[in-house]
């Protein structure tokens, strides 16, 4: 089975405008997620989905630099893009991962891959329940659950979304997913304001600009230095039912 992760990634952001080609660490938060992906040992192919928007050619001038695919479709049915983007590489089953996660992690997004495949799954996931820092989100699921869910998502959340249906219909999926021991979930490396980014460049400062690090030692990290925490612990994840406009990629 071709495993093919999809990257989705855009320009607009209502809290922090071009979040995803900012620098961390003399590279682009792109850049990141890219690179780290790529050490994913269950991972077959890389594709970057993006709009077809003008204000989003950047990211594909990027992604040209990075060596890695792009896709372009719908700005607001993000659920379409992904189906498009899935037909487009005959991909088997999709990594699901947002643009604005760059500490995510392989080790982590391969395991979601293992227990997908052990479990024979239709759809699985690290965030139900949520143990792990928001920012290592990975989500995993067939090309034919896709498809089923690019048919019957009719309502705005599912389509802008992309995976709603999964978790509202589980009687219609096999669910699978992967918890931590202990719980880390209060701590927030997702990138959605300047809060985020200042925290997420200090700990990219404490590996020396590598990304080689896993999220283990950014936890290690985390605690030993409660004023990382301070940085962004008092910002809101915006709701999943918010508009169009609002959403992250």
């Amino acid at each position: 089975m071709k495993i093919t992760a999809i990257i989705q990634a855009r320009m607009g952001s209502t809290r922090l405008p071009g979040k995803v080609l900012m620098d961390l660490g003399r590279q682009t938060v792109l850049s990141r997620v890219v690179r780290r992906l790529a050490r994913a040992s269950r991972i077959d192919e890389l594709v970057v989905a993006t709009t077809g928007s003008a204000r989003d050619e950047p990211i594909v001038e990027a992604c040209k630099g990075l060596g890695v695919l792009c896709f372009r479709g719908s700005e607001e049915d993000v659920l379409d893009r992904y189906f498009l983007a899935a037909e487009k590489s005959e991909a088997g089953a999709v990594v699901r991962v947002t643009s604005d996660c760059p500490l995510i992690d392989p080790e982590l997004v391969d395991a979601v891959i293992e227990s997908f495949l052990e479990q024979h799954a239709d759809f699985a996931c690290n965030v139900m329940p949520r143990t792990y820092p928001r920012g290592l989100d990975t989500e995993v699921f067939t090309s034919e659950a896709l498809r089923k869910a690019w048919e019957v998502s009719d309502q705005p959340h599912q389509r802008e979304h992309v995976t709603p249906l999964f978790y509202e219909r589980a009687d219609i999926f096999r669910l699978a997913t992967v918890q931590g021991e202990p719980d880390y979930s209060r701590y927030r490396w997702t990138l959605d304001t300047p809060e985020d980014l200042k925290l997420i460049r200090a700990i990219y400062r404490h590996f020396n600009d590598n990304d080689s690090f896993g999220w283990r030692e950014a936890i290690a990290l985390m605690e030993a230095s409660p004023e990382l925490v301070n940085m962004n612990a008092h910002i809101a994840q915006k709701a999943v039912r918010a508009t169009a406009q609002t959403s992250n990629a």
